[in-house]
């Protein structure tokens, strides 16, 4: 993809980001432990605390200034194949602090080591853990939201719908930034040349099989694996999506939005232009990215009100 069709403000950062090979062993181990062990600035006003437990690791954001009774559920990304909680700790404090909540982050088991349903049964767990320990963390049990990015995207809209199919207590809301909902878009071979920076096809299509073995882009793909695959998507609660309109996630994401509002469910689609996949995260002090948190949370914020 021509680099001309970066924002300007993104542009040099994407130029500068490695594009490694995750299909080989090394290159993934060699991910895995440079997020497990990256230095993580830390955001004043805000304590964040590594917890095991029900054989999960959770990094809980504490904000010192606490407004309202809601609570966060956050799930990281890394295409299903690499990545940590830590990775997230701008975002996640952040958020704790703009909102005056707790943000819980989970970290999941990873593909191909741990195929489907490992990292949907331990966002499942985390759930389950907040809402046990929703007293602990000083929120109400029926007042989390469910939210994620990438392959932490599509792991939280499964989650909320496999929780919609569990029936009792709901998520208040789900809120995603470029969400990897579709294997289909995997399976297109078109899309192969297109170049997307960031995160192309080739490396889709291998999270996916390393998620889906012998499963992703047939018509076997269990259900909550791949949320867009779900075709009743009513019932579920307020969804605010955010994605560039150049990356390979868009019309995945603009899809799932459009079917959404189709089934009665209020949902924003946040297309931000010129941006490539998870410059949210890399970009962190870019202003799309400040314009984009702003937009986003005062979303969630009036969703808690």
């Amino acid at each position: 993809m021509d680099i001309e069709k970066v924002d300007p403000a993104l542009r040099t950062t994407a130029q500068r980001l490695p594009t490694p090979d995750l299909s080989r062993p090394l290159v993934r181990t060699a991910m895995r432990l440079a997020t497990r062990i990256m230095p993580v600035p830390r955001t004043r006003s805000v304590s964040v605390a590594t917890l095991r437990a029900d054989g999960l690791r959770l990094r809980i954001h504490r904000p010192d200034t606490r407004r309202g009774d809601a609570g966060l559920l956050w799930v990281h990304g890394g295409g299903l194949l690499f990545g940590d909680a830590r990775q997230d700790d701008p975002l996640c404090a952040g958020t704790a602090l703009a909102l005056g909540i707790p943000v819980v982050s989970v970290n999941y088991r990873l593909a191909p080591e741990h195929p489907f349903p490992a990292a949907h049964d331990d966002v499942h767990t985390a759930w389950q853990w907040m809402r046990a320990h929703a007293e602990e963390l000083g929120i109400a049990a029926e007042r989390i939201v469910i939210g994620g990015e990438s392959a932490g995207g599509g792991l939280a809209a499964g989650l909320v719908q496999r929780l919609r199919d569990e029936g009792g207590a709901q998520p208040l809301a789900q809120w995603l930034f470029a969400p990897m909902l579709d294997d289909r878009t995997a399976a297109d071979a078109s899309l192969d040349e297109v170049g997307h920076w960031i995160w192309d096809n080739r490396a889709n299509r291998f999270g996916w099989s390393a998620y889906l073995p012998g499963l992703s882009g047939t018509e076997d793909v269990p259900p909550y694996a791949a949320p867009a695959r779900r075709a009743d998507l009513s019932g579920l609660p307020p969804t605010y999506i955010a994605v560039g309109d150049i990356e390979l996630f868009t019309a995945e994401n603009a899809e799932y939005a459009r079917r959404l509002g189709q089934h009665g469910v209020p949902a924003e689609l946040d297309l931000v232009p010129g941006a490539p996949h998870g410059f949210e995260n890399w970009a962190r002090e870019a202003e799309p990215t400040k314009e984009l948190l702003r937009r986003a949370r005062g979303w969630l914020a009036e969703v808690l009100r």
